[in-house]
């Protein structure tokens, strides 16, 4: 009787690990694409037309 328990305990934790890998995966991949969105509309090196942005670091003191 103790060895139906068992298997049962042990495919219940089986699927619940499945579900979680599942999960973090699913979780990964849109924090990943939530970084790419970000890092791309608050690029703070290119100009809206794409070429580079000197700003005042890139000025020299004439």
């Amino acid at each position: 009787m103790t060895d139906q328990n068992d298997k049962s305990a042990s495919q219940a934790r089986a699927s619940r690990d499945d579900r979680l890998k599942s999960a973090l995966r699913e979780n990964l991949k849109r924090r990943k694409v939530q970084a790419r969105e970000r890092a791309a509309s608050t690029d703070p090196s290119q100009n809206d037309d794409g070429s580079l942005n000197e700003g005042a670091a890139g000025k020299t003191g004439s």
